[in-house]
């Protein structure tokens, strides 16, 4: 089939641009005419869909060096009512002109879009999706109007109670029309048929109109839902009771088969589970919520010289705001002036405060502990880490891991199959299994009608996804899509990046060693003092080292660098130099004594500095990128859950090898290029492993990309890290057990889901169309299944991360 599609292309700088796109797009196979044009930056493509895909062509603009205008857009949707309604809204929006990608979420009651700007319109969007009979709400809409969820609950409350009222009657006129129930007194004008009219009509035609224009509108536009098989049911129950009224009226001695309490009764079931899913999928929904919530709500700032309350919106980039003890740090920036510990355990999941001064960045959202600080406003609104965060977990949370495929397909083509089933159930019963009795073949027709509606099905995977990417989300793991949560439970391999990764990522002082003719605090005194004129990363281990032991550093005289080898300094009237062995070698110093000493620690992976005093060996200093406390407990963990740990880096091999041994991990990959480390994870693919990656997300980003699931550390506030398919808030290894936890705990519930949903409807069908299921317990049991598919995937929310000491 031949389409038609506009892009917006960037980065053409001259006609000849627009002619070697146009060819390279008229190369490809399956493209019967592009055209670009250069003034308008817009390209005209026609094409076969069934050899290519939008997908197709916007990846080969960018392997010639362009780039396509896309934008996304979000929408809540009214009046779905089930699954199907969802497939429908999806397939009408990816049939359109200039729609990438459209991806209904049933259980979030939303659309997410991606689309190309030049060709469509999100105003196009929702012209299209009304003419098929729902609404859309954008963001912006819905948050001017508080409280639209809140609103639905309490209309489709008034519906239930309203319902209930007037189906309680005929349901008291059913149960006590049993031979085993007769001594229940019953008001003789319960009975009648036209009281039993008058009390069902409402509930018919009021309360279940909605199904009715459901239903009407799934038709219109060729297709089936869950309206369909309720305005079907109720519908078959209501006018035969209404033509046996009539015929008991006109023949006065015929007995009435009467069953206006299944139609006000199943629709009132009904109308209960769609109110206790609407209010089960607001708790589902919880965890963005959460995030929302911890926003802080106003500023108090300096502007023109004056100090002011704004709200959180009105704060500006670069705006002074001043934090004092005990508030919320109102949005990222830096400290200007003062000292305090801040509370960052809402956004990376420590719990211990980190110490901030002057310099240091700040992150929106959390508590500052301790002390008066004034902060520069570098981020603000939704360009904040929160914001990046609440972002992260709506996309996931709207995503469709590729297990729900199955499920959009069944749910398609249910409605279909089941009315086809409930009418060969009917003539069935009507013709063999009792002959002439359309009473038993209409009990079993409306049966097997109401017990198939696929709502359970619809619900079993985006729930899940929801409360378990929105509880990891709070445990500071961000999975960016349904499909990396799935992936993600299946991996074998993991691989780490060494520094800031298995280690700190910055060297620290781990050894002083002294000769006889002086103290370890002496010459770490000494050594720290000098090293206080460099700038180099090792000379801040060295006088952090000093500090950290509470020496006081002494007076330099004179300090000079000799780059690659070392440093010369006079202080408290030593001559000192500190550095390489071709330092001391180079003022005729023998270190022979030290040879052996300073052998062992570099084979521990350390920077060992030679230390002479007055022109004589005085002692070592060593320096090391140590690992992280946790490091070692979280790779024993991963071996535990089965999983292959393998370390990649740079550095040389018998540092690489120390540091791998230190933590636990037995396969090192050393002296690896940057640009070398995706073609090391494609190697294990190539054996057959499922390999995540786990690195910083900059310079490990092609290798992130390349494995099957990347896993950025996000220790600072860039948490939306674009080649990642997870960001771990938390530098914590454990964070890694942790996300696989999460992800196997997630799709066991979806599966758990899936296997029930199934399991509802291959057992009640069956049961039903045999004549074992009255239509009213066929409507309760159908209630019953969505809501506890959706309490099934609530579950999700109690999990911890082990790493706060609960499995479960």
């Amino acid at each position: 089939m031949k389409k038609e599609i506009d892009f917006q292309i960037t980065g053409m700088t001259c006609a000849a641009c627009a002619g070697r796109i146009e060819k390279g797009l008229n190369r490809l196979e399956g493209v019967d005419d592009a055209s670009v044009n250069f003034a308008l930056e817009t390209s005209h493509i026609v094409y076969e869909t069934e050899q290519l895909t939008t997908e197709d062509l916007k990846q080969k603009i960018q392997s010639l060096g362009y780039d396509v205008v896309v934008e996304q857009a979000e929408f809540d949707i009214e009046g779905m009512t089930c699954a199907a309604c969802a497939n429908r809204i999806e397939k009408k929006v990816n049939r359109m002109d200039g729609i990438d990608q459209g991806s209904v979420n049933f259980a979030l009651e939303s659309l997410q879009v991606t689309y190309h700007p030049g060709k469509i319109s999100p105003s196009d969007i929702k012209e299209a999706v009304k003419s098929i009979g729902y609404s859309l709400i954008e963001p912006a809409e819905e948050h001017a109007e508080e409280g639209h969820r809140q609103v639905a609950i309490e209309k489709q409350t008034a519906r239930f109670l309203f319902s209930m009222i007037l189906s309680l009657p005929l349901l008291w006129a059913m149960v006590s029309h049993f031979s085993f129930t007769s001594f229940i007194w019953l008001p003789e004008a319960f009975m009648n048929p036209w009281v039993q009219l008058a009390l069902a009509a409402p509930v018919q035609f009021i309360v279940g109109w909605p199904f009715y224009v459901g239903a009407y509108k799934a038709l219109k536009n060729k297709s089936a839902n869950m309206d369909v098989l309720v305005a079907l049911g109720t519908s078959a129950a209501f006018f035969y009771s209404l033509y046996e009224s009539i015929q008991s009226a006109v023949q006065g001695a015929h007995e009435a088969a009467l069953y206006y309490e299944t139609s006000a009764v199943l629709i009132t079931l009904i109308v209960l589970g769609k109110l206790m899913e609407a209010r089960a999928k607001g708790r589902s929904s919880e965890a963005i919520q959460k995030l929302m919530g911890l926003q802080a709500k106003e500023a108090v700032i300096e502007r023109d010289g004056k100090e002011m309350t704004v709200p959180i919106s009105e704060v500006k980039v670069n705006d002074l705001v001043f934090v004092k003890p005990g508030e919320k740090v109102p949005v990222d920036g830096e400290i200007i002036e003062g000292t305090t510990a801040i509370d960052e355990s809402m956004i990376t999941g420590e719990s211990l405060p980190v110490d901030k001064t002057t310099g240091d960045t700040v992150i929106g959202a959390t508590i500052n502990k301790n002390g008066f600080v004034k902060v520069k406003a570098t981020k603000v609104g939704k360009e904040t880490a929160l914001s990046q965060i609440i972002r992260v977990v709506e996309q996931a949370q709207g995503s469709k891991a590729p297990i729900q495929r199955m499920a959009d397909q069944i749910s398609g083509i249910f409605v279909p199959i089941v009315v086809g089933l409930a009418v060969l159930t009917f003539l069935i019963w009507y013709i063999f299994v009792d002959p002439g009795n359309v009473t038993a073949a209409l009990e079993t027709f409306i049966a097997v009608i109401v017990i198939a509606c696929p709502c359970a099905l619809g619900l079993a995977t985006p729930t899940s996804i929801m409360a378990g990417s929105g509880r990891a989300a709070e445990s500071g793991i961000l999975f960016k899509g349904g499909e990396h949560l799935e992936v993600t439970q299946s991996l074998d391999t993991v691989v780490l990046d060494k520094t800031g990764t298995v280690t700190k990522g910055e060297p620290s002082l781990t050894d002083v060693i002294a000769t006889a003719n002086w103290t370890e605090d002496t010459l770490l005194q000494l050594a720290g003092s000098a090293e206080q004129q460099s700038e180099h990363p090792l000379a801040r281990a060295i006088t952090e080292g000093m500090k950290n032991r509470s020496l006081q550093a002494v007076e330099v005289e004179a300090f000079q660098a000799d780059p690659g080898h070392g440093i010369e300094a006079r202080a408290a009237g030593h001559e000192l130099l500190i550095g390489t062995r071709k330092l001391l070698k180079k003022h005729h110093i023998s270190c022979e004594a030290l040879e052996a000493v300073v052998t062992e620690l570099e084979e521990q992976g350390k920077t060992a500095m030679l230390i002479a005093i007055d022109g004589e060996p005085a002692g070592i200093v060593a320096v090391a990128d140590t690992i992280k406390s946790s490091s070692s407990q979280a790779v024993a963990r991963l071996k535990e859950q089965g999983i292959h740990v393998v370390m990649m880096t740079g550095d040389n091999k018998r540092t690489a090898e120390a540091i791998a041994s230190e933590a636990g991990i037995d396969h090192v990959i050393a002296e690896v290029l940057p640009e070398e480390k995706a073609a090391h994870i494609a190697a294990l693919q190539k054996q057959g492993k499922k390999v995540a990656m786990v690195g910083d997300g900059i310079n490990d980003a092609p290798a992130l990309a390349t494995a099957n699931i990347g896993m950025a550390v996000g220790t600072g506030t860039d948490v939306a890290m674009e080649a990642a398919d997870i960001t771990l808030m938390t530098g914590d290894l454990h964070a890694i057990a942790d996300a696989l936890e999460f992800s196997r705990k997630t799709m066991r519930n979806i599966k758990q889901n899936l296997f029930w949903a199934l399991a509802y409807n291959c057992i009640g069908i069956p049961v039903a169309a045999f004549g074992f299921l009255a239509p009213w317990l066929a409507g309760a049991a159908m209630a019953f299944s969505s809501v506890s598919v959706v309490l099934n995937a609530l579950r999700l929310q109690r999990l911890k991360p082990v790493r706060e000491g609960v499995a479960k």
